[in-house]
């Protein structure tokens, strides 16, 4: 019985190492794989957010994301591609300064970066580095904290975010970011209405902001548990449709 234990407390110690020297790579390679079951890479998808229709292609490396606004005075269509930012207005193309083209551009990739989380955490540009561990209502979650490099990380390279990792689900279930366009701000999303679609998981955020600038976005799940971040807007994104 003693040789029993010994080996038992072995087997158990092994898993819990193994556990323990999961990268964040890995943790992240995990979570794309339950979000995505391979299929965001090929994938077409669109929704309707806030009004507007967003739509994602994407083949391998090459992606074309669009937002199409009606009203009255029309169709606007906007096209970002890897090769760049296109606006037409009723099917003619518009001349666009490079600034504002840049925030029409920043837009759009913006909804559709949050609405294919976390398929996307894979780019050149990400860096990615596993803060810790920790619980939020009862779950341990892994911290994975990411920037990005200023090659290819866009205008908004400077951004910071944080990643909370289920570590048995391994889906994202709260993340947390800091921005420096508008005078900057910070943000906590808590996930809801989880619901997979072809085999692709979406999900709707509530959207929180602490009271002050002044804290650290690995406090913010505990801000958020003892109901100190105030909630500022819903994430939904409707009727989304995937076409494999």
């Amino acid at each position: 019985m003693k040789y029993i234990f010994i080996s038992f407390s072995l087997v158990v110690m092994a898993c819990v190492n193994q556990e323990d020297s999961l990268s964040a790579q890995a943790i992240v390679d995990s979570a794309i794989r339950v979000a995505c079951n391979g299929n965001c890479e090929t994938a077409i998808m669109d929704f309707t957010f806030r009004d507007k229709c967003y739509v994602s292609k994407r083949d391998g490396g090459a992606y074309q994301y669009e937002r199409i606004i009606s009203d009255t005075t029309g169709i606007t269509h906007d096209v970002l591609t890897n090769v760049g930012f296109e606006r037409y207005k009723n099917d003619v193309l518009v001349t666009l300064a490079d600034s504002t083209a840049s925030k029409y551009a920043n837009s759009v990739n913006s909804v559709l970066y949050f609405a294919q989380l976390p398929f996307g955490l894979n780019a050149p540009a990400v860096k990615k580095e596993l803060l810790g561990k920790t619980a939020i209502k009862g779950k341990n979650y892994y911290e994975i904290g990411v920037h990005f490099s200023e090659e290819d990380g866009g205008a908004d390279f400077e951004d910071e975010f944080v990643y909370w990792i289920n570590t048995e689900t391994f889906t994202v279930d709260y993340l947390a970011y800091s921005y420096a366009t508008n005078g900057g701000g910070i943000r906590f999303r808590e996930a809801y209405n989880p619901r997979i679609i072809e085999g692709i998981r979406f999900v709707d955020y509530n959207n929180f902001k602490p009271k002050t600038l002044e804290v650290s976005l690995t406090d913010l799940d505990v801000l958020f548990e003892k109901g100190d971040l105030n909630l500022l807007s819903k994430i939904e994104t409707e009727s989304v449709a995937v076409v494999l």
